[in-house]
């Protein structure tokens, strides 16, 4: 997958001229190698990122050389929520990195229509340590495997290629399938909630008037400790 961009001159307050002309400013960098900025066609840029995501590498053409990079990182306009400007992480294409690969999700639960369950999608993304063309676009978690109460799918059920190492315990949850909450359950669970903020209450009340007869006992001794005058 390749995105042709340009060297970049501009920099500063002038690149806004550049996102009006439908152009974001970039960088690129990684380690051991010369940073420059960018210039990237928006069209094209969404293209490609559609496609590739975050943990996909694509290769950036400038003035005919091929660079292999990651779209580290994008930000976007808080106003308007257009893409702001651009990261790229250029990569050496035999050596390991780390990334954080999504989870996506395929299929429909079976204990959700039969048992009425609910789904908790614990897992969003997964780490990983692969070389740069081995990385996985995504990991796919079928769904339709849950079909019970209390079932859970772990990492170490996922589907991972054998030179790609993870970097997250086996054990962790991905998705689990729970009990829908009652509206008795509910309330109940609110009662029990405040129960203890009214033996709170009741405690202070009487720690108070504890307080209280303590001082009202105390005091004509320190009266009549006080010298005659």
């Amino acid at each position: 997958m390749e995105l042709q961009v340009q060297k970049r001159q501009i920099t500063g307050t002038k690149v806004k001229g550049l996102r009006q002309q439908g152009i974001i400013p970039a960088e690129i960098y990684g380690r051991g190698f010369e940073n420059f900025h960018l210039s990237v066609p928006t069209k094209d840029f969404k293209k490609v990122f559609q496609a590739a995501g975050e943990n996909t590498v694509i290769n950036l053409m400038v003035d005919g050389d091929k660079y292999p990079v990651l779209i580290h990182d994008v930000s976007y306009d808080g106003i308007t929520g257009d893409v702001d400007s651009i990261d790229f992480y250029r990569v050496r294409m035999d050596e390991k990195i780390k990334v954080k690969v999504p989870v996506e999700f395929m299929g429909i639960a079976p204990a959700i229509k039969e048992k009425n369950g609910l789904l908790v999608k614990a897992l969003h993304e997964v780490e990983v340590e692969a070389l740069p063309n081995e990385i996985p676009h995504s990991f796919q978690v079928d769904l339709s495997k849950l079909s019970d109460i209390g079932q859970s799918i772990y990492v170490k059920d996922l589907i991972i290629s054998g030179n790609v190492k993870v970097l997250v315990i086996p054990e962790t949850v991905v998705a689990t399938i729970t009990a829908k909450v009652t509206e008795e359950e509910e309330l109940a669970m609110q009662q029990e909630g405040a129960a203890p903020v009214e033996e709170v209450k009741v405690e202070a009340e009487e720690k108070k008037a504890a307080k209280e007869a303590e001082q009202a006992e105390v005091a004509p001794e320190a009266e009549s400790a006080k010298p005659a005058k």
